[in-house]
């Protein structure tokens, strides 16, 4: 068996863009370093791209090829020298590469006896740009004489102080009612995580200065008032929530005092009014394409929490993986929260040959969701059906017809990643499931996904034909067969509206929808659900990730809608153009002016806005393959999204944003 101490192996990767003279390509180039020569070995890489299925390919061929994982096989009897190299050239990709987070970033060796190798990787470099590549969030500096004399994000509606005084050492929270307690031990327990060492809670013993929580009727949900009136503060709120915000309010105050005296000042007296303009100010986390431990989820929470956005819409299943334990099908998370070599869902995105995954059992989404709850925050769990389902289906495989034959496949390159519509296996299945997802997630608000089915999606079921052929007829149903083995959105999510695949699904969502009504809950959708406009809207939502155009549509057509545009709140997307950027490209790049600045309802009529429950950062997780990636794509821009949903359009100024968005807490703080 072969060990890395024997063999020191290399893989470098480089892009080419396409020129007048010369077609793309990706060049890998495999070089032993070592003093022995390697055979009987094939070499396989993840990454967020992806081999085309039509591939051109120089050097070797293709074996096993799924989603963004492939298998190249070297020519016949071929060994790797000592000190050589072996170069494959492709030319056929499922899209062109734009960023360096594009290439592969895990790779291997699999040997005949099953034994594998662990190859040192190097970030794809691109011929036409050599710059540094990034990582790590920007952080804007303080300037010396910023726009606005505290520092407080997002922006409230009314800042009216004066006079400037030494930052206290901290402050001691002064709670006589229920509500007020909740809100002072939550607050104590934020400050804690996000800034432990700063002292920003401390008894009066230890320099506190008092600050008294008031509870008084008449504010809307999430509003407060500050009053500063000499040695005195007074935070004054309807509910937990409020109170909670309030001092949120008056922490950033005081680490911009506290920290840049110069800069920022500590007010001696005034008040500050506040209330956020809309009540959907959300993030959602894909956990399926890269894992995050409970602690990981709970500071990205305390974040929020600081960025008084409200709503953290959980994606916990998706080809790639599925993420929560399920006590009736335990396979779910034994198959399907795994990847690695000879498992049933092979290395992805970055994942080597080692098993590696996770899931979240039941006590730590208790202890998840006890966390958000205590910080204003409800969560949204999502189980993406009935596309998108291929880590599924490995652990449940009665959700696909045992008579479907042929393939279709999805748009991220999974065959056959859809459970039947016409199986009554299906719903007993998914409704055991969701009945214990309740029971964990008190907001009762279920996200089903039903986005991106394929276009040939069970076009080779005999089950979902006849079904197809009861409710839609003779004509339909055989054209949707015709699209058996029909590779369709290979570079790009197919439009199913008015397919055999969207008639099928309808009949699907109308009955899980039904379902989860009963249970009293709501169900959440992306845009796609609305196929078939068979939902009840008065007891759903949808998500919009198209364009505010598709999303004023919905809406005109009664639909309660959350705005999170691809183009703009898609944190996977690049902050730039340029290859040194990580991040994905597919819906363009959004640097954080850009989406500061975004108005998520421009050209909605007032009948439309009416239907808007707010807005959502969306954190798709395939380049996020390291976490220095991860504070590059999210960090300004979860700021600047939580002031777009706080703040009044008219009150936002993107100078007085950059001058204080370095103050935000970030995840990781990796470079």
């Amino acid at each position: 068996m072969l060990t890395q101490r024997q063999h020191a192996l290399r893989l470098e990767a480089t892009w080419r863009p396409a020129t007048d003279e010369a077609p793309q390509a990706y060049t890998l180039n495999l070089k032993n370093l070592s003093t022995n020569t390697i055979s009987h070995f094939t070499l396989c890489i993840s990454g967020p791209g992806r081999v085309d299925p039509a591939v051109r390919i120089e050097g070797g061929t293709v074996g096993r090829r799924l989603s963004n994982f492939t298998e190249f096989m070297p020519p016949e009897n071929f060994e790797l020298g000592a000190g050589e190299t072996w170069s494959l050239a492709i030319s056929a990709l499922s899209w062109p590469f734009q960023h360096w987070t594009d290439g592969a970033t895990a790779a291997y060796l699999a040997f005949a006896d099953g034994s594998t190798l662990s190859l040192s990787v190097e970030p794809t470099r691109s011929l036409a740009n050599n710059a540094p590549l990034k990582r790590g969030a920007e952080i804007y500096p303080v300037p010396a004489n910023p726009p606005v004399p505290v520092a407080i994000v997002p922006w409230p509606s009314e800042v009216s102080v004066s006079g400037k005084r030494q930052a206290p050492p901290g402050f001691s929270i002064n709670a006589s009612n229920p509500l007020a307690h909740a809100a002072a031990d939550a607050f104590a327990t934020l400050v804690e995580q996000l800034f432990a060492v700063e002292g920003i809670v401390r008894s009066a013993s230890e320099g506190g200065m008092p600050v008294n929580l008031d509870v008084v009727d008449g504010f809307a949900a999430e509003a407060y008032d500050i009053s500063f009136a000499g040695d005195s503060i007074q935070v004054s709120a309807s509910t937990r929530a409020g109170l909670l915000y309030g001092l949120i309010t008056l922490g950033q105050i005081w680490r911009g005092a506290h920290l840049h005296p110069h800069a920022f000042r500590f007010p001696v007296e005034g008040k500050i009014r506040d209330e956020p303009t809309m009540g959907w100010r959300g993030l959602h986390l894909d956990v399926a394409r890269q894992f995050y431990a409970t602690s990981e989820i709970k500071k990205l929470l305390a974040i929020l929490a600081w960025n008084k956005i409200n709503r953290f819409h959980w994606h916990l299943s998706d080809d790639e993986a599925w993420r929560v334990e399920i006590d009736a099908y335990p396979t779910l998370t034994e198959v399907g929260a795994w990847r690695g070599h000879g498992l049933a869902i092979p290395p992805l995105l970055g994942s080597g040959a080692a098993r590696t995954g996770g899931y979240y059992t039941k006590a730590a989404v208790r202890e998840i969701v006890a966390h958000a709850g205590g910080l204003g925050i409800e969560i949204v769990p999502e189980i993406d059906v009935p596309g998108h389902c291929f880590a599924m289906q490995q652990a449940i495989p009665e959700l696909r017809d045992p008579k479907e034959a042929g393939s279709y496949y999805s748009v991220q390159g999974f065959p056959d990643n859809c459970i039947n519509p016409a199986r009554e296996q299906t719903y007993q299945i998914l409704e055991t499931i969701f009945r214990e997802l309740i029971e964990l997630f008190p907001f009762r608000t279920i996200h089903i996904g039903a986005d991106e089915v394929p276009l040939g999606a069970w076009s080779g079921s005999p089950e979902a034909l006849a079904k197809l052929r009861e409710i839609g007829g003779d004509i339909v149903a055989d054209q949707h067969a015709k699209r058996l083995n029909v590779i369709t959105n290979t570079h790009g999510a197919d439009d199913i509206d008015g397919s055999g695949a969207a008639v099928l699904q309808s009949i699907f969502l109308a009955r899980i929808q039904k379902f989860l009504a009963e249970q009293g809950c709501i169900t959440g959708g992306w845009e796609e659900a609305a196929h078939g406009n068979v939902i009840d809207k008065d007891k759903s939502y949808l998500c919009g990730w198209r364009s505010v155009e598709v999303s004023a549509a919905l809406a005109g057509q009664g639909y309660e809608m959350v705005v999170c545009p691809g183009q703009v709140y898609y944190l996977d997307m690049a902050n730039s153009p340029d290859w040194d950027e990580p991040g994905a490209s597919w819906a363009g790049w959004s640097e954080p002016e850009t989406l500061y600045n975004f108005d998520p309802v421009e050209g909605w009529s007032a009948e439309q806005k009416k239907k808007l429950r707010g807005i959502q950062a969306c954190i798709w997780s395939e380049p996020m393959t390291n976490r220095a990636v991860f504070d590059r794509l999210v960090f300004p821009r979860v700021s600047a999204l939580a002031e777009s949903a706080w703040t009044r359009p008219e009150d936002k100024s993107w100078e007085r944003f950059k001058a204080l968005a370095g103050l935000m807490p970030i995840l990781y703080g990796y470079s």
